[in-house]
């Protein structure tokens, strides 16, 4: 189906704004709190433990949330877990507002954001798959990779300029965004709802479990994801951007907000490219190839001290992460069955935010302990690796020529 075909269909552009919404809430809110945090201390450690924060919940309730997303109404949960987030941007807004001088609290918040993201994704994650036509899982995956992409560019670019106001406003902009991405979720429509055969059964910890085993049995889909959590783990070079901008290249909170939009650039513009030109030969070279081009890009911005070179660095490696996501994006969906998608997507999620989050914590405290640069460069080295590892380890991957070859 053609992309045109694909948003003829209500519930995809119902998603798509409503996504759009709340990730451009959410892209505002993390920029924010990474500016607030290391502007109380001025530790890049501190950036990393916010990473951590966010990311254990994902880790240690993977059992729970993916069998509650297969369980029990995807849309509700959704909800519940946005309600989630509303809170804790309140609680920051109201932090911001108390002339902080601690970390801590801000480390507290960020754990229960991740608590409630744990339960989002794993929720919405398989919703592109409800919404799409048959036929159209892939075309729908790019646009919904680009809507994240798009609010990766606007809700850093407006987080800079809120937060040299005022980081409460940053912090009540980015709640009033969440908020209104509920209401819009709250009305959307599908095409289809998963086989919830289980939903009768007690469940079980060997049925919590299916998620890990699923992954675990399925060569191609361990071998996607695993290389996505060491790729972006040793690459995680944003989550230093506030310590970049203030040390590398000595520019100020709005500079360093649109600095912050630079990935998003890159994302949308490949995302978009995506959309209308997507990928139809040589998937799982083409995923190993933009793996390299992150690494070397990430290089870059680790050497250089030119603001012009180092936005566009981050351009280039968010461009090629996208056609990463891309890929993953339609090949999770494809090689899954339905009814076992919110285990398996529970599952990535944690590797994701292995990936990012803790690929944040190791960057941040790497970077304490032998300086930004060398930790940006190291980490752009070891992705190169990586990718040449797993281009030898994993020739099913590798091999891999068309979507059409993947459905289960």
């Amino acid at each position: 189906m053609t992309t045109k075909e694909v948003l003829r269909y209500g519930g995809v552009r119902a998603l798509l704004v409503a996504n759009g919404v709340l990730f451009t809430g959410v892209a505002l809110q993390a920029t924010a709190l990474g500016l607030q945090a290391y502007s109380i201390t001025g530790r890049e450690a501190d950036l990393g433990w916010i990473g951590l924060c966010e990311f254990l919940p994902a880790a240690l309730l993977v059992l729970v949330t993916g069998t509650v997303a297969d369980r029990l109404d995807r849309k509700k949960i959704a909800l519940v877990a946005i309600a989630g987030e509303v809170l804790c941007g309140i609680a920051l807004l109201l932090y911001a507002t108390s002339s902080p001088t601690e970390v801590w609290p801000l480390f507290v918040i960020a754990f229960f954001y991740g608590v409630a993201r744990a339960f989002l994704a794993p929720a919405t994650r398989p919703m592109p798959a409800m919404v799409a036509p048959e036929g159209g899982i892939p075309r729908v995956v790019a646009m919904y990779s680009a809507t994240w992409t798009g609010a990766t560019i606007l809700g850093p670019a407006m987080s800079g300029l809120l937060y040299a106001w005022h980081p409460a406003i940053a912090y009540g902009a980015s709640t009033t965004m969440i908020v209104v991405a509920a209401v819009l979720l709250a009305g959307l429509k599908f095409l289809r709802q998963p086989d919830r055969a289980e939903a009768g059964e007690r469940p079980t910890f060997r049925s919590a479990i299916e998620g890990l085993v699923f992954v675990r049995r399925t060569p191609i889909l361990l071998a996607a994801i695993g290389l996505d959590l060491f790729a972006v783990l040793f690459g995680g070079a944003v989550a230093l951007l506030p310590a970049i901008a203030e040390q590398r290249l000595g520019v100020g909170q709005v500079a360093y907000g649109f600095l912050r939009a630079a990935p998003g650039v890159g994302a949308a513009l490949m995302a978009v490219f995506l959309a209308f030109k997507p990928l139809r030969r040589h998937i799982g070279r083409g995923l190993l190839l933009a793996v390299t081009v992150f690494g070397v890009a990430t290089i870059v911005l680790g050497v250089t001290r030119s603001y012009t070179l180092a936005f566009v660095a981050l351009v280039i490696l968010a461009g090629a992460d996208m056609v990463s996501v891309y890929i993953r994006g339609s090949l999770v969906p494809l090689v899954t069955p339905d009814e076992k998608r919110g285990r398996v997507m529970a599952v990535e999620n944690v590797f994701i935010g292995a990936s990012n989050e803790l690929g944040a914590f190791e960057s941040g405290i790497v970077a304490q302990a032998v300086g930004t640069p060398a930790t940006v460069i190291g980490g752009g080295i070891a992705t190169i690796a990586i990718a040449g590892i797993w281009w030898v380890a994993f020739p099913p991957l590798r091999n891999v020529d068309r979507f059409e070859d993947l459905g289960h």
